[in-house]
């Protein structure tokens, strides 16, 4: 399921575009200024960025530009009610991937996020597979060693994000800030007993865990030899 930051002032049209997106099947979060785009972009995981031009703080060319220099490899898609040139060539110039001008259908929308994330560079897999570990994005089917596993929601969440960090140590607020979709609603207590739970279902009882603790330090993914 991919996610996407929709970075957008105008809080109904959002609020409308959100829930249209996640009845397609996306994730999405918000963000109503440029800065807390930025920060957002800097600290947590995404596949695709939708960005309007308009924001009150930074313009949306100057976020994308940001973002560049900074290395964002993300597909951008800039929202604008501006359909003039010298505004898409400003935007593309920024280091935006498409432009979609207002007002537009939202299934438009979706249309414009499957092509980016069809494109090569940023094409999501159906499978995530390591050491043993088999995980189908599509239909979340997960086994262990030939055995099917079944997960609960954020467990799914959590190991998703380590089969695409495998063999580094992360701590749990590093976990908790890009495994869960938002971050206020969690302790790091919850993250550490959602852990020891993702644990507990995918180790085969051979002695040897997937998850282990780093002390001092938090949690590493991987499978040393047993």
């Amino acid at each position: 399921m991919a996610k996407l930051l929709l970075v957008d002032d105008d809080t109904e049209l959002s609020g409308v575009l959100g829930e249209w997106l996640q009845i397609e099947n996306f994730t999405v979060e918000a963000a109503e200024t440029g800065e807390d785009a930025l920060s957002r972009l800097k600290h947590y995981e995404y596949d695709v960025v939708i960005l309007d031009m308009g924001l009150p703080d930074i313009d949306g060319s100057e976020v994308c530009r940001r973002y560049r220099s900074n290395g964002g490899m993300l597909p951008v898609l800039m929202l604008t009610g501006k359909s003039g040139i010298q505004d898409k060539t400003l935007a593309f110039e920024a280091g935006a991937d498409d432009y979609l001008t207002k007002p537009f259908h939202p299934q438009e929308l979706t249309s414009r996020i499957k092509a980016m994330l069809r494109r090569p560079r940023f094409i999501v897999p159906e499978k995530l597979v390591f050491s043993g570990v088999e995980v189908n994005l599509g239909t979340r089917q997960v086994m262990v060693d030939g055995m099917e596993v079944r997960l609960l929601p954020q467990e799914f969440s959590l190991l998703e994000f380590f089969l695409r960090n495998p063999n580094r140590v992360f701590s749990p607020e590093e976990i908790m800030a890009k495994a869960w979709s938002n971050e206020k609603d969690t302790a790091v207590d919850t993250v550490r007993v959602h852990i020891n739970k993702l644990r507990k279902k995918l180790d085969t009882g051979n002695g040897v865990s997937f998850i282990r603790n780093v002390h001092g330090h938090g949690y590493i993914f991987d499978r040393p030899a047993g």
